[in-house]
């Protein structure tokens, strides 16, 4: 009788997981890959979908048919609840329990409102297609309804869009959100001029995109004010409602705010029962590896792992890819009795975007800004989509985008939110 095969378990179908998976699928193992959504998501793209550029099928594809060509992938869709360590089990919402031989916590992360998730009601982020085309809503029934407002003041705060947060994504979304209300609504709107909008970007540091170096940053600043987006430095955010965002003891009103300032990890070191640094990520061993379960690896913005300067990983793709793909050779080179290495991130280069034809790239020594940065910027994302289809339709639309500023997915969809009274803007005491 043949012996059975090793069974690893992937939790997440991230880029992390994905990428485990695909490395295994040439492996003598058996792979299930657990996640509580159907569909594999290009999240660098999401604010595409939240600013009406691309619609949600364009960035995403189900997991089912990317590992249909994996014969020894299983696909379940659940959402997972704990993990057994002792028993070597995976804890599922239905009750059913997933054994392991090895185990892949790939579960990303969420947004971080540092301690007031009273905000989220009114400053949603965008880590999923419900998010994203949740604050596209907002932002368009803020244009909507700013056509056919008569009161100066509540049509100011309609037309008035604040995001928080000056990383890539904060950065990428003002940009975005600035041609849309600027340019490309403003021929099919009769009221709303480029004038009449309003784009205020908050950060709390010194300076826009941290992560990048520091003339990158000064670079992004200067196109993004170009664009016309209000930047706030050194702004330290103290309260935000429905109609409001307070900076310090500044009131701006504003029904649209647009949360871009923090992640924290999901509950995987609570599931393991393991230390966590300040975000929640779990502290992890030099090869990705779990202290004291060396069959339990924990990867991409799940993990608290430290790159060759001895800082954290940025929470991006290409780190959960190379994650992803380290453990899967791990678990296939024990197997074979060979020790596990250390994992080593090989860093290819940052990007962000600022509108239609700006961005800025680190390439190590070589920085690269202005429209020769958005041409690399765009080749890169549509290179890296899942599927020819997905790779056809973005390209075309970021094409279509830059020629005529048009945005085709301005659908308001679901249930339209009650318009609010305009309370008092006063700042708080």
């Amino acid at each position: 009788m043949t012996a059975p095969r090793p069974h690893v378990v992937i939790l997440g179908a991230g880029f992390g997981g994905m990428a485990a998976a695909r490395e295994l699928s040439r492996a003598h193992v058996e792979v299930t890959l657990i996640d509580q959504r159907n569909h594999h998501l290009f999240q660098p793209l999401l604010y595409q979908v939240a600013t009406a550029a691309l619609s949600p099928a364009d960035i995403a594809g189900p997991i089912r048919s990317i590992v249909s060509d994996m014969p020894n992938v299983r696909v379940l869709l659940e959402r997972v609840t704990g993990v057994d360590k002792a028993a070597w089990e995976v804890n599922l919402e239905s009750g059913r329990t997933v054994p392991y031989d090895w185990l892949i916590v790939a579960t990303g992360a969420r947004h971080s409102y540092f301690g007031n998730d009273a905000w989220a009601e009114h400053a949603p982020g965008i880590k999923t297609i419900d998010d994203a085309t949740a604050v596209r809503c907002k932002v368009l029934l803020a244009l909507e309804r700013a056509e056919t407002e008569t009161d100066p003041e509540r049509r100011k705060a309609l037309l008035t869009f604040v995001i928080i947060g000056g990383g890539p994504t904060g950065v990428e979304m003002a940009g975005a959100i600035a041609e849309l209300a600027h340019r490309s609504t403003s021929r099919d709107f009769r009221s709303i001029t480029p004038h009449c909008s309003r784009v205020v970007l908050v950060d709390g540091g010194p300076r826009l995109l941290a992560a990048f170096p520091e003339d990158l940053s000064a670079a992004a600043q200067r196109a993004i004010e170009h664009l016309g987006v209000e930047v706030h430095l050194n702004g330290r955010v103290t309260h935000v409602a429905h109609d409001h965002v307070e900076i310090g003891g500044e009131a701006i009103a504003t029904f649209t705010a647009i949360w871009a300032a923090g992640v924290r990890a999901s509950p995987a070191a609570k599931w393991l029962g393991l230390a966590s640094d300040a975000a929640g990520r779990v502290v992890i061993n030099p090869d990705l590896s779990v202290p004291n379960c060396p069959n339990i690896f924990v990867i991409g913005d799940t993990a608290a792992c430290d790159g060759p300067d001895g800082r954290a990983l940025p929470g991006i793709a290409p780190v959960a890819k190379q994650q992803g793909k380290h453990v899967a050779q791990q678990i296939v080179a024990t197997l074979r009795g060979v020790a596990c290495k250390p994992f080593r991130y090989r860093h290819y280069g940052n990007l962000a975007t600022i509108g239609r034809k700006r961005a800025v790239i680190d390439f190590g020594r070589l920085h690269v800004t202005g429209f020769t940065a958005w041409v690399l910027w765009s080749v890169a994302h549509v290179y890296f989509l899942v599927g020819y289809r997905n790779r056809l339709a973005v390209g075309w639309n970021l094409l279509w985008n830059y020629l005529t500023f048009a945005r085709h997915a301005r659908l308001i969809t679901g249930e339209v939110p009650a318009v609010h009274a305009v309370p008092s803007l006063q700042p708080a005491e």
